[in-house]
């Protein structure tokens, strides 16, 4: 076997096609199977109902701290309009430039939400820090998956974490949600709409559909707010980050199976991300 297609050149219906160039490669179980299900469930229920599920102290004091050191020196410039935020400082394509969210990436807690949510090999869409600054104002509200251009209502094609490296207060850039607008259709926020901060120790992370509308809230605090966000999506969508181009392989090599598989050295069977009719996860074989 050459991992290209089968050697049985046979195929009767298209399903015949869904192992092939996954069958010495398919995914095994992710860190998530490690989560109780009767944890997932209750997880799962939240999210479910009302878009998105606060879940708490999943990072220690320890792991914050090295966190919070490492990526403070990868913080750029402030945003270059008002949707980045004029007073906030973002860093992209983390995996690239650090290990230190490796773990917030594949928490088991997260992945098991994932593994019941979207289809097997989802992938890693996005994945950036984020500090808004004292003065910030409120982000311009919006669904993650809106770009993809399939009719609301609908189920979501991604997910999210925002994990709270600082606190989130009222008052200092908590994440805004909507509960339950992950079921509307077409229509968009109005003045009128609930809407709730997610207010959270450090070490916390928010979990939310593609499909929930939030945003960033005003830091009307005299302290910088810093975040983690992760972003998740179905295994045949394209991506916001390119990671295939801005991860190299031997970085590929060096994380985790789960981070890996979501970086695009999978496939969604049976062809959706070849290499030259082959398994990606073949390049990883050759020398660098």
């Amino acid at each position: 076997m050459t991992g290209q297609l089968d050697s049985n050149p046979e195929v009767h219906e298209v399903e015949d096609l869904l192992t092939d160039l996954a069958r010495r490669n398919r995914a095994g179980q992710s860190a998530g199977a490690e989560v109780p299900a009767d944890l997932v469930d209750a997880d799962l229920a939240a999210v479910e109902r009302d878009g998105y599920v606060v879940l708490p102290g999943l990072l220690d004091a320890e792991e914050l701290t090295s966190v919070r050191a490492s990526l403070t020196e990868l913080l750029g410039p402030t945003g270059r309009n008002n949707f980045e935020g004029h007073q906030t400082q973002r860093a992209y394509s983390l995996l690239a430039k650090t290990r230190a969210t490796d773990r917030m990436v594949e928490h088991p807690r997260v992945l098991a939400l994932l593994d019941r949510l979207l289809m097997p090999n989802y992938l890693l869409s996005q994945l950036q820090v984020i500090r808004i600054l004292p003065g910030e104002d409120g982000q311009l509200l919006h669904a993650d998956d809106l770009f993809y251009p399939i009719p609301r209502p609908r189920p979501a094609l991604s997910a999210a974490t925002i994990w709270a490296i600082d606190p989130f207060t009222e008052d200092n850039g908590a994440t805004v949600v909507l509960p339950g607008s992950h079921r509307w259709g077409q229509r968009r926020p109005t003045a009128e709409d609930p809407r709730l901060p997610a207010v959270m120790p450090a070490g916390s992370c928010v979990f939310f559909l593609g499909t929930l509308w939030h945003g960033g809230g005003a830091n009307t605090s005299d302290a910088p707010r810093m975040a983690v966000t992760a972003q998740y999506c179905e295994p045949w969508l394209r991506t916001q980050e390119a990671f295939t181009l801005s991860v190299d392989r031997n970085t590929a090599r060096a994380v985790s199976p789960d981070i890996r598989r979501m970086i695009g050295y999978n496939i969604h069977p049976p062809f959706v991300g070849a290499v030259n009719g082959m398994h990606p996860s073949r390049l990883l074989d050759q020398e660098p």
